[in-house]
């Protein structure tokens, strides 16, 4: 059922999900006409956790604004001060040493496989199967554990810096990289065997929740539900920056658009994120971790500057105007999730109540950075 004609004589009711409650990832709210078991309309309602990211950037420097970037994606917050510093860099002409880059990449991609781990435990808890969260906790927590020994932080990190990041990673670190890697590598074919080959999952997320290509397009979505509707664009490939181009690595398409492509996106991606880690362990290049003579205070020259990096959920764009001072005359961030969220009222209509909540779960919703 895709569509529902209400007739003059037909009753529905108005359901409330959220904004607490644990199907919502967050403080959302979606407000649902239903009829019966059916989905009428959809409509999120945001708000409820606004914290004004953008106007905070205007009223602190450029660097008293990083700590902010790693509270808006709380799960994968290295994405999002990689773009912070890439578009800063862009518009002060700072040039980032190599084995920074590649510093960068390799806490970036241990972050998405983290960010990967828990919407899969979660995910699936949301299904009605609690043991997957427990192998996707135990896998994560050793790269958190891993994080904190070069970050200070395990959840809302803040390592990077303008021309390079906070400071070097050493040889315990990527030993305890490589160690990571073979266990997760060996603990994969567990978590399809436990979940993805599973008849209940399949028959809760196949042809469930179908997004066209088209439809993503209409409301801009981006990453793993765009790749799941057959859209090849990531911005590692699509827009390379960074060392990215140096590394072999494939971007896992489906074209099914249902939400077990959504789901074999993500999983795939971990596969990827560890190829392009091992990479950059083998090459990590000798030499500093910051630019040198890089100003305490920052002053981009005045212009409109734009950058943009795929984080764990899409795409981030990160816009700057400088009026050649201390402080943005204007930050603009492109927040990946809210496009996606936007199609969920189109995409849920006429759908079961249970099956929107897979739908819903397949998007991989992180509130705090949809409503920023």
């Amino acid at each position: 059922m895709s569509e529902l004609a209400l007739s003059p004589n037909q009753e529905t009711f108005v359901l409330n999900l959220g904004p607490q409650h644990p199907a919502t990832h967050g403080v959302l709210r979606v407000k649902l006409v239903m009829d019966g078991e059916y989905i009428v309309s959809a409509e999120p309602v945001l708000g409820y956790i606004h914290r004004m990211h953008e106007k905070m950037g205007e009223n602190r420097t450029w660097a008293q604004f990083m700590p902010n970037t790693g509270r808006l994606d709380y799960l994968g917050a290295l994405s999002y001060n990689h773009g912070y510093v890439k578009a800063v860099e862009r518009a002060a002409g700072i040039e980032v040493p190599e084995r920074a880059e590649y510093i960068r990449v390799i806490t970036v991609e241990l972050n998405r496989i983290a960010s990967h781990l828990l919407w899969f435990g979660a995910f699936v808890l949301d299904l009605g199967g609690f043991t997957p969260l427990l192998y996707a906790f135990d896998d994560r927590e050793m790269i958190l554990d891993l994080l904190e020994s070069v970050t200070g932080a395990r959840l809302t990190f803040c390592y990077f810096r303008f021309g390079g990041v906070y400071n070097d990673i050493d040889d315990d670190f990527v030993t305890g990289t490589r160690e990571f890697i073979k266990r997760l590598r060996k603990r994969l074919p567990d978590y399809h065997n436990l979940v993805t080959k599973n008849i209940i999952m399949i028959k809760r997320l196949k042809d469930v929740g179908v997004i066209s290509a088209e439809m993503c397009r209409k409301y801009g979505a981006t990453g793993p539900v765009a790749r799941g509707s057959g859209i090849d664009y990531d911005v590692r490939r699509s827009e390379p920056y960074s060392v990215y181009p140096e590394f072999d690595f494939d971007i896992p398409v489906y074209h099914e658009g249902d939400s077990m492509a959504r789901y074999m996106v993500r999983m795939d991606e971990i596969e990827q994120s560890m190829r392009i880690v091992e990479q950059a362990l083998d090459r990590l290049p000798d030499g500093p971790v910051k630019a040198e003579k890089v100003p305490k205070i920052i002053k981009p020259a005045p212009g409109d500057y734009y950058s943009v990096v795929e984080a764990a959920r899409g795409t981030f764009g990160v816009r700057l105007v400088s009026d050649g001072t201390n402080t943005p005359y204007r930050l603009k961030l492109r927040s990946p999730t809210f496009s996606n969220l936007s199609l969920f009222g189109e995409a849920a209509r006429g759908m079961l109540l249970a099956d929107a909540l897979a739908l819903m779960g397949s998007l991989d919703l992180v509130i705090p950075e949809i409503d920023r």
